[in-house]
């Protein structure tokens, strides 16, 4: 993969730290610098949320690499929790409750405000990357975080997506990452029992992924 410009985007990890670190370790194997994007749910149903936060929080640890994060429904949630005893029960019911256990009960002012502040997309002349996904049938400047944080696609469905590529998380199967026509899902299940991983592309190619790594190594 030298001499190529890539991104790596990364799947749904909620609290898989160990998973992360394994993948971050094979990212870095494949390529001597590039960019990593977090698709979003970082927190969540496993067990070391705090820890997983913190190191994305904290950055590269090498140069050549730039890293940018996406909001996914679950930090959504965290933040709604903050709003009243349903959004907290609804949350605590969907994971939350693994995650204040990692923070010992309380979550720094620093990590929510972080956690705010995440974009919910990012798109580029030949990608978009989202949490969830995006829908055509409206223009995409319009769409709010309630499609793009939390919609469901069909497994086998492929959209034109305005002639870019879509490259999302957020609904598992341990069949993924899988790539069906101009969309890609990197949702793998880390926390059900599946494996964590990522999608690279070729930033300067258009089209699907070029390779995908999981923790542990190339599928």
């Amino acid at each position: 993969m030298n001499g190529r410009r890539l991104t790596f985007a990364v799947g749904d990890i909620h609290g898989c730290l160990a998973e992360l670190e394994t993948l971050l370790a094979a990212i870095e194997s494949a390529a001597p610098g590039g960019r990593v994007i977090f698709l979003g749910d970082l927190v969540d149903r496993g067990p070391e949320s705090r820890g997983v936060v913190e190191r994305i929080m904290a950055g590269p640890t090498r140069a050549g690499w730039q890293w940018i994060t996406l909001k996914g429904n679950h930090e959504d949630m965290l933040l709604s929790a903050r709003k009243g005893l349903a959004e907290m029960s609804s949350w605590l019911m969907n994971g939350g409750g693994e995650t204040l256990d990692s923070y010992g009960g309380a979550i720094p002012l620093s990590h929510l405000v972080w956690m705010a502040e995440l974009p919910s997309i990012i798109v580029e002349p030949y990608r978009i990357f989202v949490h969830a996904g995006v829908d055509e049938t409206i223009p995409l400047e319009e769409q709010g975080d309630d499609i793009l944080l939390w919609m469901r696609t069909e497994p086998n469905y492929s959209g034109h997506y305005w002639g870019k590529h879509v490259c999302h998380g957020h609904t598992p199967s341990r069949g993924n990452p899988r790539t069906v026509g101009n969309r890609t899902n990197v949702d793998s299940g880390a926390v059900f029992g599946g494996v964590l991983s990522c999608a690279v592309f070729d930033d300067d190619v258009a089209g699907g992924p070029i390779d995908f790594l999981i923790a542990g190594g190339r599928r």
